[in-house]
């Protein structure tokens, strides 16, 4: 049997955050709701109209605030407990993927008598959650319409809680957010956005025509918009493009989850602190050669390049990923980011455990395969 789940209101509105009272009617069990993001991005000011609008409409807000790229668990729960504390009715993650998946994860906690550890895996996590609205701030993770929140365990590890409870309850679209980022997140978190679509639409479990779909339309979007978001950052048509793009990936893979992209960029995020996006920008296109040695992945990724017009083998696709590269100047080189060949070895060995993502690739992959792709890109 085959399935598809997503979230079941997702509002697309430039300048919609100045009306979050509106986005958020009927979902709040009280007039008191919690706002989890990080400090840049409370920084940039991007929250104010949105909390201004609550307040007018009589709603108190916490903001919590202490959110970090890779949230580790002390975070998370600490994050749980105040919004418990507070009582909040409603939650709201507001800003990029850790700050949405530490909003999914708080929510379930914060409604549930359970502790983080015992809620990884996969569909672990069950019961109710608080309300969840959530509203991306950058064009690429797709964080708001998945059942996925990753976080750091321990000294560099990733956990994983995977759980239909996790999927939001409302999601906005906001273009105008995403008018200031920086043209390298832009650019990172574009090809994360890439990544997601194509991952989804090899993998080898639960692969389905809907996700094939939407993993097809997210990279014709993310393909055509990326450079103009990069090089033209106000061009709002673009941001739009992007986040619709990012959101119809994020849709794709929370279906037919990822594989050895992210697998082997994890160990960057976690040792390293390399953001998410651009560590699976810096290990894609070795990987994907490495998986077209692979029947299934040659023909996948052949019908994706077919349907972007740029040819029919896994070459011409992985020639417009250079391309993609190359055009918004993105880093390619595990130096670039400061991590050397000394540091494959403990990569590989945290790599090869990702069991979770690993197998879901269309190729089965060694743990010498994954230090050869390191090295290769060292």
């Amino acid at each position: 049997m085959q399935s598809f789940k997503t979230v079941s209101d997702i509002r697309i509105e430039a300048g919609g955050t100045a009306k979050l009272d509106a986005h958020v009617a009927g979902l709040s069990r009280n007039k008191k709701i919690a706002i989890i993001t990080d400090k840049g991005v409370r920084s940039l000011g991007l929250m104010d109209a949105g909390v201004a609008a609550l307040r007018d409409a009589g709603y108190e807000v916490m903001i919590f605030d202490d959110v970090v790229a890779d949230p580790p668990e002390d975070v998370v729960i600490a994050g749980a407990e105040t919004v418990k504390q507070f009582g909040a009715g409603l939650v709201i993650g507001f800003g990029g993927g850790s700050p949405m998946d530490t909003a999914k994860v708080i929510a379930f906690l914060a409604d549930n008598d359970v502790t983080l550890p015992q809620i990884y895996g996969v569909d672990v996590a069950q019961g109710s959650r608080l309300p969840l609205v959530l509203i991306p701030t950058t064009s690429g993770t797709g964080s708001e319409v998945t059942n996925v929140a990753i976080i750091t365990t321990g000294e560099g590890s990733k956990n994983a809680v995977v759980s239909d409870p996790l999927y939001a309850d409302r999601v906005l679209l906001d273009a105008s957010l995403t008018l200031g980022l920086p043209a390298h997140i832009t650019a990172a978190t574009g090809i994360d956005a890439m990544v997601h679509a194509i991952e989804a639409y090899t993998s080898v479990h639960r692969k389905n025509p809907i996700s094939d779909a939407m993993g097809l339309s997210a990279l014709r979007k993310l393909t055509r918009a990326i450079g103009r978001a990069v090089n033209t950052p106000d061009d709002v048509d673009a941001r739009n493009d992007m986040l619709i793009g990012a959101m119809l990936a994020g849709q794709a893979f929370s279906n037919a989850p990822v594989g050895a992209v992210h697998g082997l960029a994890y160990p960057l995020g976690g040792f390293f602190h390399v953001p998410h996006g651009l560590s699976n920008s810096l290990v894609m296109v070795e990987v994907m050669k490495f998986n077209a040695q692979e029947d299934r992945a040659k023909r996948w990724y052949g019908e994706i390049a077919s349907d972007l017009g740029v040819g029919q083998t896994p070459a011409a696709l992985i020639d417009e990923i250079l391309r993609l590269q190359d055009e918004t100047k993105v880093q390619r080189r595990l130096r670039d980011v400061n991590i050397t060949s000394n540091d494959i070895p403990m990569m590989a060995d945290d790599a090869i455990l990702k069991d979770r993502v690993l197998r879901n690739n269309p190729r089965e992959m060694t743990h010498a395969d994954i230090v050869k792709i390191y090295e290769t890109i060292a």
